[in-house]
């Protein structure tokens, strides 16, 4: 599993000349970080709109999904078996039959071409999910707590704000974690609604390097090297936190 990786970075300090080296060198012997200078100096721009359309996603993602895992777990308005049964299936929809859907929809809006298109469209994969990840958390929260907000005077949207959402910092960073690494990894959405765009993000940075007849491979894979790093940090970070999330409301007492 960890060899494809190893590869990768392997095949970023490999010179030009020795790509098509047979046998290859299973070690860089004459290392060279002529592909990490190309990164530094083409692909800040499109990482720093990778980060945006990430954040944003987030961003959409907690705010849409937060409140209405909520409600399914606690509120439990009519319909709520027939609305969880919709979010399962929309998991089920292959991204491309998505992003050829957005298109027609981005196309009659005129939302084409825009980073902040594709963070629409990276949120209808992330929010499905987050939703029922909330709505699995949530319901694991002991109804005396909200019962308890309720009896000092609190709203539902207080007793959301003011006490579940707050002991809901698992599934909090689960979620957020899950929707930036979908939205950083996109290239379906990227390609098919933003691929002329001014702000494009790393997954299509990457074509700064491929050609009918050249292809920059030791750019290609230190760029992605570069673009694993966050990812990376990120998943060893909130481990805890996801597996915490993750598993949330898959026991009941």
């Amino acid at each position: 599993m960890l060899f494809p990786v190893y590869w990768m970075l392997n095949v970023s300090l490999t010179p030009q000349q020795d790509m098509r080296k047979s046998p290859p060198d299973l070690l860089p012997l004459h290392p060279t970080f002529e592909g990490y200078r190309a990164v530094l100096h083409d692909q800040v721009p499109y990482l720093g709109t990778s980060l945006l359309i990430g954040l944003g996603t987030v961003a959409v993602t907690l705010v849409l999904a937060a409140p209405a895992g909520f409600a399914l777990a606690k509120l439990r308005p009519h319909g709520t078996g027939v609305l969880g049964l919709a979010l399962l299936i929309a998991q089920m929809i292959p991204g491309v039959v998505m992003a050829m859907g957005c298109y027609g929809i981005f196309l009659d809006l005129g939302l084409l071409n825009f980073w902040w298109g594709l963070i629409i469209a990276d949120s209808t994969i992330a929010v499905p999910f987050g939703v029922m990840i909330f709505t699995a958390f949530m319901a694991g929260i002991p109804d005396e707590l909200t019962a308890a907000a309720r009896i000092d005077g609190a709203g539902a949207w207080r007793t959301f704000w003011s006490v579940v959402l707050p002991v809901s910092r698992n599934a909090v960073v689960t979620v957020s974690l899950f929707s930036f690494l979908w939205a950083w990894s996109d290239f379906v959405f990227a390609s098919t609604l933003d691929g002329g765009g001014e702000l494009r993000p790393i997954t299509l940075g990457l074509y700064r390097y491929i050609g009918n007849n050249n292809q920059e491979w030791n750019a290609i894979m230190a760029t992605a090297v570069v673009a694993s790093i966050p990812t990376a940090v990120l998943l060893v970070l909130a481990q805890r936190y996801v597996a915490a999330g993750v598993t949330a409301g898959a026991v009941k007492d």
